[in-house]
């Protein structure tokens, strides 16, 4: 059985059927104040493609990493780019209203290994327990 997803009292097929106006009504603010303002360039380029691509398996490319994620992008996948490769996210009905850069991460994880090259004799010292 599928969960039934609901965001702010509307269901699935009310939020795809919403214009941008509609759906601008009952995001956050700060995303509502952005689809206001208009969509840049590249974020119109992508919403084209969304629309022209009926296969959501084929994922499509982007840098438009500050796009609000709507309703209609749902089911497809996007290969956002993080600042060195491209990340394959697929949109999920609980993404709507967020950033397509929140799900691709530009910071990883830092691993720290034995002391530099220029490293104090202090530094390299590392006790037996």
């Amino acid at each position: 059985m599928e969960k039934k997803v609901i965001y702010k009292g509307k269901t699935q097929e009310e939020l795809q059927v919403m214009s941008i106006k509609e759906f601008s009504d009952i995001i956050t603010s700060r995303e509502r104040r952005a689809l206001k303002r208009g969509l840049t360039t590249i974020q119109k380029k992508l919403i084209k493609k969304v629309r022209k691509n009926k296969n959501t398996q084929k994922p499509i490319k982007t840098h438009a990493r500050d796009t609000i994620i709507l309703p209609e992008m749902i089911g497809h996948k996007f290969a956002i780019h993080n600042g060195i490769e491209f990340v394959n996210v697929e949109i999920k009905p609980q993404m709507i209203g967020h950033r397509l850069g929140e799900f691709a991460q530009t910071r990883r994880r830092v691993m720290h290994s034995s002391p530099g090259v220029g490293a104090t004799r202090s530094s390299k010292f590392v006790p037996l327990k």
